[in-house]
């Protein structure tokens, strides 16, 4: 815990402890978590201060299905990134989240990311809800048909994926801007922001509607909502709890707390 204790004052430890203490009472709880928690493996966030919509506008799902030069752009980035996200490794927020699940003091972890990270830590795969979708797969647009994203041919150059079964419009299985999310996803984490009693909140800037309305929720039901992320964020006044730090730093330290 030492190394822990040198990136986090005084107070942050401070609140930490309570919160730890709120966990233990109101066990299991739930996790809701952003890119925040996963720019400590390498992966940038979106609305940060280096954020990548700082950089890169992103492609809308209208943009997307209208014209065949944006899928060909939209492909090319994918050829590019893509195997750089295979290797990406899960960081000290991903492995502290899996100590509490595997502690029986965490069940879901409904999450915007679309990286993976908390399977590869060693979260279960069911307990992990994935609004935003996956990079790991690929979806038809046609026939809803999902592929592993390791195993899905891609064509030289420009040439367009298409699905190998009914030839459909193809795109990874992730939400994009203007594309609605899953809706049995979305509702089956609602309903666990309403029945939870303790919803933490990590690396999110809960500024994405609707994903960002799960914790919201949470606290308008009685939930105790606890925030630990670099930036403030909109809930900050109904937290309980507001730790402005590394994600990674903050759940190891609780979870070091909680598990030994």
């Amino acid at each position: 815990m030492t190394s822990t204790r040198a990136t986090l004052t005084e107070q942050q430890r401070e609140t930490l402890e309570a919160l730890a203490g709120e966990i233990r009472v109101r066990r299991p709880v739930v996790a809701f978590t952003g890119a925040g928690i996963s720019t400590e493996s390498g992966i940038p966030d979106y609305r940060g201060p280096n954020g990548l919509w700082k950089r890169v506008r992103p492609t809308t799902f209208r943009e997307f299905l209208n014209d065949p030069e944006v899928r060909a752009a939209y492909w090319r980035r994918r050829r590019e990134r893509y195997p750089q996200m295979v290797q990406v490794e899960p960081n000290a927020g991903h492995l502290a989240l899996v100590r509490l699940q595997e502690a029986g003091l965490l069940s879901t972890i409904i999450t915007q990311n679309i990286d993976g990270l908390h399977q590869r830590a060693g979260a279960d795969p069911e307990s992990v809800i994935e609004l935003h979708g996956t990079v790991h797969e690929i979806r038809c647009l046609e026939c809803e048909r999902r592929f592993p994203a390791a195993e899905f041919p891609l064509p030289e150059g420009d040439e367009e994926p298409v699905c190998p079964v009914c030839g459909g419009i193809v795109k990874e299985a992730t939400i994009s801007f203007g594309e609605s999310l899953v809706a049995d996803d979305l509702r089956r984490a609602l309903e666990i922001a309403r029945d939870c009693e303790l919803m933490l909140v990590v690396g999110s800037s809960l500024q994405v509607n609707p994903a960002a309305k799960v914790p919201l929720i949470a606290a308008q039901q009685g939930a105790v909502l606890a925030i630990i992320n670099r930036e403030p964020t909109p809930l900050d006044p109904l937290a309980d709890f507001v730790v402005q730090a590394s994600a990674g730093a903050a759940l190891s330290y609780v979870a070091d707390l909680l598990t030994g």
